[in-house]
């Protein structure tokens, strides 16, 4: 009978109350939207991001906004509350042991004394208390399951924020390349019409222009002069944006000197397998912890429904003259055992369960919204990479094609066979499909950053 009894303890401390938690079974597609259908397993995601972004200026933007940015210093410290909590949970499953002295003096009335009975008297006392709470229907243990997926929870959030910190100075970089190489388009394309007004005006003087060619010269220039300023504002405001990313004040950001062009595209990364996206977003991690947390609070919920068990304990020494205080006839012990059940409010534990079940189904659907954003972020970077590097081509032919366009228009304007307005018409197409070319180029860095992301890359 003591054996069943035993066993029955045992299958009870072995129970927890609520659900065990399972992942979801969601949806997930066999290859990305635009990939083959046999693509390889490994991932771009998986590459560290100093092989993604090899130019030392930007290697070192990077590593500095992982030390600096302000956000990913928060998220650490909230990684830190939250492996406090968990710290603190842990000890519900210990027992509480506490120690107290006491040391007192009274003087009672004459007339609450026995006769005889001195008046004056000392007390002191020593004692170690111990209590601890049977955790039979699994409340301490979900609790305790629910701080560690907290803390998981916390911990890839902030693995989220420093994914995107990279991508955001990564970003902020290749947009600063582009704008200074369209500055560098912009003053050369000025300087060329500056000499196009000083020939204009001595076709003027000569009887072959006219007043009108003349100022439509000027205007063309004026054009290109204006677009110096704001570009430099761009600029400016980038680089502040890059300083304020890795925790610094504004100031001039190095970067590579280079020419009128941007760093090559290399080919389509693979993306590899779509279930193994799951693993590597660290936002898609959090949401599930989240979904954990919030299953193992079901259980902590339902655990209140049941009595709470306590087993306490005293042991200690009880005296009058401090001299007796650690002799045997002074010492004191008890033991206890304590059964809690809620009996007037039942139905706010009711409600705490429907609670905690209404927060579960909120933290699947934060799951699976995770989910698709993630397969949905994956598809629009793989797209915008392809096709930004296909106009990207065409407009490099374009801009080819109106070089030699240009070339030919101011030949025949210099000895009087081409009309004004072809070189006019020229120049300002060609100077507009370079800009248009280099920003093809930015969008698709800016498109492999996306990508790269997406795919859960960017944190170690």
């Amino acid at each position: 009978m003591r054996k069943l009894a035993a066993a029955g303890l045992l299958l009870l401390a072995g129970c927890a109350a609520g659900p065990d938690y399972r992942r979801p079974a969601l949806p997930v597609p066999a290859d990305f939207r635009g990939t083959a259908a046999a693509a390889p397993a490994e991932s771009f995601g998986d590459v560290a991001w100093r092989s993604v972004y090899a130019e030392p200026q930007l290697q070192a933007l990077i590593a500095q906004a992982l030390k600096g940015n302000l956000d990913l210093r928060a998220a650490v410290a909230r990684v830190d509350q939250a492996r406090a909590v968990l710290g603190e949970t842990r000890l519900g499953l210990l027992p509480t042991l506490d120690a107290r002295g006491t040391v007192g003096r009274s003087k009672s009335s004459v007339d609450a004394i026995l006769p005889g009975a001195a008046r004056i008297k000392n007390v002191e006392e020593v004692a170690v208390t111990a209590s601890f709470e049977l955790d039979l229907w699994g409340r301490l243990r979900r609790s305790n399951e629910a701080a560690r997926a907290t803390l998981l929870s916390t911990d890839y959030a902030r693995r989220a924020v420093e994914s995107a910190l990279v991508a955001s100075v990564a970003s902020g970089y290749y947009t600063l390349v582009s704008l200074d190489a369209q500055l560098r388009i912009t003053r050369r394309t000025l300087a060329t019409r500056e000499k196009f007004v000083e020939l204009t005006r001595a076709q003027h003087e000569r009887g072959y222009a006219t007043g009108l060619d003349v100022a439509t010269a000027e205007a063309q220039e004026a054009v290109a002069r204006a677009n110096v300023p704001d570009l430099e504002r761009r600029i400016a405001q980038t680089e502040d944006l890059l300083c304020a990313l890795v925790g610094d004040n504004p100031h001039p950001i190095e970067r590579a000197e280079r020419g009128e062009g941007m760093p090559e595209l290399p080919p389509m990364p693979p993306p590899g397998l779509p279930s193994r996206l799951l693993e590597r977003r660290p936002d898609v991690r959090s949401a599930e912890e989240g979904l954990h947390a919030a299953n193992a609070n079901i259980g902590v919920a339902r655990a209140a429904l049941f009595p709470s068990i306590s087993l306490t304990g005293l042991m200690g020494s009880l005296s009058s003259p401090l001299g007796e205080l650690f002799k045997s006839p002074t010492a004191e012990w008890s033991a206890a055992a304590g059964v809690v059940q809620p009996l007037l409010d039942p139905q706010r534990s009711l409600y705490q369960v429907e609670l905690a079940n209404a927060r579960k189904r909120e933290a699947l659907s934060g799951y699976e919204k995770a989910v698709q954003g993630a397969f949905r972020d994956v598809a629009d970077a793989l797209v915008a990479y392809a096709k930004y590097g296909e106009f990207a081509t065409e407009q490099s032919r374009q801009v080819e094609a109106l070089r030699r366009a240009e070339g030919i228009a101011l030949a025949r304007y210099r000895v009087g066979y081409a009309s004004y307005f072809d070189v006019i018409n020229a120049d300002r197409d060609l100077f507009s499909a370079e800009l248009t070319l280099n920003q093809a180029h930015a969008n698709g860095l800016l498109a492999l950053v996306q990508l790269y992301q997406a795919l859960g890359g960017g944190w170690d």
